[in-house]
């Protein structure tokens, strides 16, 4: 299965689809696993894949192991534009998936260049123009100083970040105002691929990680969580925190029948 956690992946069509940009071009992008060159040249957006296999010799709950072991292995396009996923973590912050998903898709098509049928992330030169009344008009009002920022950070710094190791570029990214650990763990986790460097104590880890498997005493606060997560874990932080995002992926777009118990 492809992973849509993306706000970005437009699913009214008949298969889900996404824009991408890469550093030499815009690919159009499909839940099934195909790439189409729109602009430019280059190659396609790599897919990281996530296994469960990799997590047979960590001590995870049996209810949590069988649950993510039943997804099989998980793909997802790597996020190239470092840009697209720092504005699409800010779009994030604070709100829920689902009105994530419908301000992400109002921001394309109304300041972002058209892809096929869906339309890629503003470029950072036309968030820094945007004026006040633009986001109002978009309900984005209270999105427009953290985005703007981060947009003319990115101008300033982007040849300096592309250089820099992941973990450090989750620090460097929360010089820009109103960029915390969250948001910038959550960027970094969508352009590199390495989900160890996602807030993995996050409300979403959690919740997902306590519907796939009830049954487990789950800690309820972010330090206890985290240091639980990564004890499970061991040396594959990443690969289960990618799975345990995907699994909620899946719940949200395919609920089990109303009664029915998780995996």
């Amino acid at each position: 299965m492809h992973m849509l956690d993306h706000p970005g992946w437009d699913t009214t069509g008949v298969s889900p689809t996404r824009a991408m940009r890469t550093p030499d071009g815009a690919w159009l992008l499909t839940a099934s696993g195909e790439a189409r060159l729109l602009a430019g040249s280059g190659d396609a957006p790599p897919v990281d894949v996530y296994d469960p296999a990799m997590l047979n010799g960590a001590a995870l709950p049996p209810r949590l192991a069988d649950a993510l072991a039943a997804l099989g292995p998980v793909r997802r396009w790597r996020n190239t534009d470092l840009w697209d996923a720092l504005a699409t973590a800010i779009i994030r912050q604070v709100i829920r998936a689902g009105q994530a998903r419908r301000i992400h898709h109002a921001f394309r098509a109304a300041a972002g260049d058209p892809a096929g049928a869906t339309g890629l992330m503003p470029t950072p030169e036309r968030v820094v123009s945007m004026t006040a009344e633009e986001f109002g008009a978009l309900g984005m009002a209270f999105k427009r100083r953290p985005l703007q920022a981060a947009a003319a950070a990115y101008l300033d710094h982007y040849a300096e970040w592309a250089q820099l190791p992941a973990d450090v570029l989750v620090k460097a990214l929360q010089a820009v105002p109103r960029i915390g650990p969250w948001t910038a763990g959550a960027a970094v986790a969508d352009h590199t691929g390495d989900y160890s460097l996602y807030p993995y104590a996050d409300l979403a880890v959690r919740t997902w990680a306590a519907t796939a498997d009830p049954h487990t005493a789950w800690p309820a606060d972010e330090p206890g969580f985290a240091a639980k997560w990564r004890t499970l874990a061991g040396p594959h932080l990443s690969t289960l925190t990618a799975l345990t995002l995907a699994w909620g992926d899946r719940h949200v777009r395919n609920p089990p029948p109303t009664g029915a118990s998780p995996r």
